[in-house]
């Protein structure tokens, strides 16, 4: 074999902080080689970002390199360079920055300029590594956003990234980082944000780059499911360190490690008994006080306890020019109908975009629809819930609390962690402040975290501690009903199994019930009873857990499984069928199933609770 590409020896980052020096990195070796995908694998914390920071000299300025060598051998033939000695600012390191070694990064709205087209920002990279006219880096900036897949790429060039999907945003991302046709690529989560069938496209996309361009590609990422499909090699980190490294067959069959072994066991799988656990690396230990064993949500009555019919939300969105002034409607929500009953946890699935988070924020009226009821019943009786206002509709926000997708912003970062979980309590009245402290130390015990900890900040929190503040903050009134808006997105796949099993057994033992939002159907299939699949504003498919995965129905649901990446070796992505599949394009749907504006369209309902969207004269018996 050939020499490797990159070679990271022995390399030790520490941070300089004010109470002084806190190693990141204790020692790490591994290897990329030409055309080789290598994943670099562990949790938040781990090591995994500061070393491709160290790797393009981006690190920042209280990071220092205080041993071991990084060499990078390009294949044009130049002599091997130590990177870990040059200046970042260097001429030397602007050449390989960008130019032999680039880097795709997690989240890319963040990553991109505002105030710049995308065709400026991409063509940027390349004016500065290579002497083109602006005709021709123009022209070369086209042909890579052709090459990444943009549909009109010199309608692109032009546009901002405000205006592109997340999907579109992120292929920017990928082109900019490919238009210097590097060496070496480094995707740091490249996928963690987008959804199921956005991210199966840019899998693809870049693994076929990666062949096109024989490029190195350094993959840096916490899914097991993204590894087994994309790297031939697996690099695991943990705490600063290489636990393992290896082909990926073999780690993934007869992983060695015990850490990588429980990395294993945390990730939610289809087909999971309903009995079995996620096992977190870390298990938290959460105590059911007396004063919660007696809330009023336990031992819930069988029977509906919201229930939502016709429910639509339009939102005009308006452009405003120095000589024309326009306006257009975009139907966010589109007649969605469904109940929830007490006890249960219905999943709501879909991409972003589709209404799901408009949809929550109807039910918490926080949006008025332009149609449609929400009828709550409760044990005194049906409460109107759009009919509610002042004191009633304070009033009625204690029975219904919810979950935000971001643990960090979500929280206050002025307030201390008492502050927080007792707002509710304040605002709501809810006795003095004495009993206000016992409550939300009991809050506290009840998510898994020690009381002790309620004078911190939020900074001071990791994001599963923070996100179970955010639960306990939910809490504190006693409500019935949870609406969990993405709440493990953002979470490492073992802080994702802490609060997956601390919100199935808070569902248990306080008798929740909840509506769990989310476009991970592998973390749907563990927590939810019933699942509506959402797309465009409406409801295409709704059934039990099991019915759901073991038939289904309409061409949308069954893209969104087809693009579901498994922690498994033997189960790859099959992206042909993938992309024949019509995905979440509805001209490419079978007809029966095209979201029709006409009564031709039917809520069919297929025995069992199950029921689907279409076109009952179109539908034929084989279909289904």
């Amino acid at each position: 074999m050939s020499d490797p590409i990159l070679s990271v020896r022995n390399l030790k980052i520490a941070f300089r902080m004010a109470t002084g020096e806190v190693e990141a990195l204790k020692g790490v070796n591994f290897d990329v080689h030409e055309g080789q995908a290598v994943a670099l694998v562990g949790e938040s914390g781990s090591g995994k970002s500061v070393t491709a920071q160290a790797i393009l000299g981006i690190l920042p300025s209280n990071a220092v390199i205080t041993d071991g060598q990084i060499l990078f051998r390009d294949p044009r033939g130049s002599e091997p360079i130590d990177i870990a000695t040059l200046h970042q600012d260097s001429p030397r390191f602007q050449s390989i920055r960008g130019g032999r070694i680039s880097i795709i990064f997690q989240e890319p709205m963040v990553s991109l300029s505002p105030l710049h087209t995308i065709g400026d920002q991409i063509s940027e990279a390349l004016f500065l590594h290579h002497p083109v006219s602006r005709a021709e880096g123009l022209a070369q900036t086209e042909a890579m956003l052709d090459m990444v897949g943009f549909p009109d790429p010199a309608r692109a060039l032009r546009t901002y990234p405000f205006e592109l999907s997340g999907g579109l945003r992120q292929r920017a991302m990928i082109a900019m980082a490919l238009v210097c046709r590097p060496a070496m690529l480094i995707a740091d989560e490249p996928t963690t944000a987008l959804d199921v069938t956005v991210q199966a496209q840019i899998l693809r996309l870049i693994r076929d780059l990666q062949s096109e361009l024989k490029m190195a590609l350094l993959l840096i990422t916490h899914d097991l499911g993204v590894v087994a499909n994309m790297a031939k090699d697996l690099v695991v980190m943990y705490h600063g360190k290489i636990v393992e490294r290896g082909p990926a067959d073999d780690l993934f069959t007869k992983p060695q490690h015990p850490y990588l072994s429980a990395l294993f066991k945390a990730v939610p799988r289809f087909g999971m008994k309903p009995e079995e656990r996620l096992v977190p690396v870390r298990p938290i230990q959460h105590e059911l006080t007396d004063h919660f064993r007696a809330a009023p949500g336990g031992g819930a009555a069988a029977g509906d306890l919201l229930e939502v019919s016709g429910l639509s939300k339009r939102f005009t969105i308006r452009s405003d020019g120095f000589f024309n002034k326009t306006s257009s409607e975009i139907l966010a929500v589109d007649d969605v109908n469904f109940s929830i009953r007490r006890g249960e946890c219905l999943g709501l699935v879909g991409e972003s975009g589709c209404g799901k988070t408009t949809l929550s924020k109807m039910l918490m009226r926080a949006l008025r629809p332009d149609t449609g009821e929400i009828r709550y019943h409760s044990r005194e009786g049906v409460i109107d819930v759009l009919g509610l206002e002042g004191e009633a509709l304070l009033a009625f926000r204690r029975r219904m609390q919810l979950v935000f997708q971001d643990p960090f912003s979500s929280l206050s970062p002025r307030m201390t962690v008492f502050d927080i979980v007792r707002e509710p309590l304040v605002i709501h009245q809810r006795g003095d402040r004495e009993s206000q402290r016992e409550l939300v130390q009991e809050l506290m015990r009840l998510v898994g975290l020690d009381p002790r900890f309620l004078s911190r900040y939020p900074h001071s929190f990791s994001g599963g501690q923070r996100q179970r503040i955010s639960i306990a903050r939910a809490l504190a009134l006693q409500p019935e009903l949870l609406i969990c808006d993405e709440p493990v997105s953002a979470l490492d796949v073992s802080i994702q199994a802490q609060v997956l099993n601390l919100l199935k057994d808070l569902k248990s033992e306080l008798g929740l019930t909840y509506l769990f939002i989310s476009h991970n159907l592998a973390v749907i299939d563990y927590i939810a009873d019933r699942i509506a699949v959402m797309h465009q504003g409406r409801i295409v498919e709704l059934a039990s857990r099991e019915a759901l995965f073991s038939k289904p129905t309409h061409p949308y649901t069954q893209s969104l499984l087809r693009a579901v990446p498994h922690p498994d070796i033997n189960r790859p992505l099959d992206f042909d069928a993938l992309a024949q599949s019509g995905g979440n394009d509805p001209e490419r749907w079978p007809a029966a199933f095209q979201l029709a504006t006409d009564d031709a369209d039917h809520w069919l309902d297929l025995g069992d609770g199950h029921h689907v969207r279409a076109n009952r004269e179109l539908l034929t018996g084989e279909r289904i």
